[in-house]
């Protein structure tokens, strides 16, 4: 009597779960009248409960539901997610502290667990893990199945621990197995050097809760040794994004007016502006913003927003694309809800969605040492993934620069092979050495074509300036 009663309590409890869940996402996705979601979830209740009763093995009852609201979830766009209690946790520590782990993006492309780009400095980055790696196995078991918050957990865990996975490469015949080290995945999102007298460089990884302020601090250390700083390289190549808050206020700090961002919804009518505010702090010297297809969400933000109001040249490749919104909700017993909301535009009016950012002086990386010169590999885009949200605009029409920039960047990809990818390789771990070894080799970073380029730029300025006074 007592286990019946049990299961009883715990099917209610589930149905509730589900009730809840699916009448959230009833208002997410389509307006579903109150009678289609009742004989809807009187469908999926009888579904249950024969599976119960005559499924030729015993069924968990809340495993079976958690996995119906992951599928329905997660049919809605690749950044829409269902969470178990140990997900949303996990959720939470990416952006308010350090954790432990081997240091990859990665999303779902096509079914397949695939490396968006590896994290600088972390021991995947270091171990030769590359963008659009397609990890098979993480120890002995298969991501075929895997849900994305599956997979993160598994890599994560103890800094010192070790853990392997296997990859699929395009152009290596046979898996290649990696063991890892986990490491600390530090919260520092910033470093700064300065590249030549007068001229400095900040790199910006990812967007965390601290992100704005070491960026102020980073500055503040660029001017001092400058005095005056006479141009910025801000780099935000392969940096996936982070918090929205963060990418408003870093934008901020270099505008003194004008819209940053705007975000609207379902209901178009509705929007959302942030707009710049003056301080008398906003620095006033010349800014050259380098991207590619690995910076996306929050990045794409702060590069849109220094375009539009024209602070700051935006050099480089296409960006990733991703320009939707997120919310977070949490649910009974632990568990939550991501979602999508919104789309963001640029000050233009420009939605970015699975087209990206389009740089107003496309160049190709590669090392300029080098004898026969690399480009940036292959990325995966926001269209590329399944389910993508279209873009607001589908048949917008845009100028003949941008056009030309998307030219390019379809040539660029076009064009890469493995010896591309490993000059790139080089150049990112140029990038690291550099950092190690403080400001005794900063020259190194020109050989960075993309960052050679920049300070080309900033440096004609200045001479261009003064022969105007």
């Amino acid at each position: 009597m007592n286990s019946a009663k049990t299961r009883s309590i715990g099917k209610g409890f589930l149905l509730a779960l589900a009730v809840a869940v699916l009448l959230l996402s009833s208002r997410v996705y389509g307006d579903l009248s109150r009678a289609q979601t009742y004989e809807g979830l009187k469908l999926f209740s009888d579904v249950i409960e024969e599976i119960e009763k005559n499924y030729v093995e015993p069924v968990n009852t809340r495993d079976l539901i958690e996995k119906a609201i992951h599928g329905m979830v997660e049919s809605l766009d690749p950044h829409s997610t269902f969470m178990p209690p140990e997900a949303f946790e996990d959720l939470q520590t990416e952006t308010r502290g350090d954790f432990g782990g081997i240091g990859i993006v990665i999303t779902k492309r096509d079914g397949m667990l695939t490396v968006v780009s590896p994290i600088e400095g972390t021991p995947a980055y270091r171990a030769g893990v590359k963008a659009n790696d397609v990890i098979i196995k993480v120890e002995d078991k298969s991501t075929q199945d895997m849900m994305l918050w599956e997979a993160v957990k598994m890599m994560r865990g103890e800094p010192g621990t070790s853990i392997e996975i296997t990859i699929l490469r395009e152009e290596t015949a046979d898996p290649l197995e990696f063991n890892l080290v986990r490491d600390v995945i530090p919260m520092d999102s910033v470093r700064q050097i300065m590249l030549k007298p007068g001229y400095g460089y900040l790199w910006i990884t990812n967007f965390r809760e601290n992100t704005t302020d070491e960026v102020r601090k980073a500055l503040a250390d660029l001017e001092k040794k400058a005095d005056p700083l006479k141009g910025l390289i801000l780099d935000l190549r392969d940096n996936p994004g982070g918090l929205l808050t963060q990418a408003i206020s870093l934008a901020d700090v270099f505008l003194e007016e004008g819209r940053i961002v705007s975000i609207r919804g379902r209901d178009e009518k509705e929007e959302t502006v942030y707009s710049a505010e003056f301080d008398k702090n906003e620095p006033d010297y010349p800014i050259v913003l380098l991207i590619n297809g690995g910076s996306a969400s929050a990045s794409e933000i702060v590069a849109g927003a220094l375009q539009d109001n024209g602070r700051a040249l935006v050099l480089g490749t296409t960006s990733f694309g991703k320009g939707s919104v997120q919310t977070v909700r949490p649910l009974r017993d632990g568990y939550g809800l991501k979602y999508t909301i919104a789309r963001y535009y640029t000050p233009g009016g420009r939605s970015i969605q699975a087209d990206g950012i389009h740089p107003d002086l496309v160049v190709k990386r590669r090392l300029l040492d080098e004898s026969t010169g690399g480009v940036d590999v292959r990325r995966i885009k926001e269209g590329d993934l399944k389910n993508h949200l279209p873009g607001d605009m589908e048949g917008q029409e845009t100028d003949d620069t941008e056009k030309k920039a998307a030219d390019d960047q379809e040539e660029n990809d076009q064009s890469v092979g493995a010896d591309d990818e490993t000059d790139v390789e080089k150049l990112m771990r140029l990038r690291d050495a550099v950092y190690k070894h403080s400001d005794r080799e900063p020259d190194a970073l020109l050989l960075d074509s993309q960052i050679n380029r920049a300070y080309e730029i900033l440096r004609g300025y200045e001479i261009f300036s003064a022969r105007r006074k």
